[in-house]
């Protein structure tokens, strides 16, 4: 038996939420999806700090790159230093196309990047690199 994986959206835009949660929607993905609004918020939710419940594992994080307080780059710097956390599994959705936000991106194990362009297109085709991820990679819990 294979455990629920809970996904964190980090992302700080209503409308990119909205249509990243009818993508999972549309392809009749249930897993639970928590927000975050930015990193400090996602720290919180997945230490279970400041009043938020702790995110059970396993999990997977969907994450922006340009948000308010702790951007992506801050978050995954931060997570990869954290000995609880460091072993997450983040996908960047971000509407960065610079090759240094890529490098920097992998440079701490991302596993994947995908650029927003049309809304619609990008949060499905999100959702397809997700299915695949799952298909090949049994996450540990």
């Amino acid at each position: 038996m294979t455990a629920t994986v809970n996904i964190l959206l980090v992302e700080d835009d209503e409308v990119d939420v909205q249509g990243l949660k009818r993508a999972f929607s549309k392809s009749r993905i249930g897993n639970p999806i928590t927000v975050a609004r930015d990193g400090i918020e996602a720290l919180e939710i997945l230490r279970g700090e400041n009043g938020h419940a702790r995110l059970p594992k396993p999990h997977m994080i969907l994450l922006d790159l340009n948000m308010p307080r702790m951007n992506g780059i801050e978050f995954l710097e931060t997570i990869r230093a954290d000995d609880d956390l460091k072993g997450s599994v983040v996908f960047m959705i971000t509407t960065s196309k610079a090759d240094e936000d890529k490098a920097r991106a992998y440079g701490h194990n991302v596993a994947g990047y995908i650029v927003k362009q049309d809304p619609a297109g990008t949060f499905m085709e999100a959702v397809g690199l997700l299915e695949h991820y799952w298909k090949i990679i049994e996450l540990p819990a």
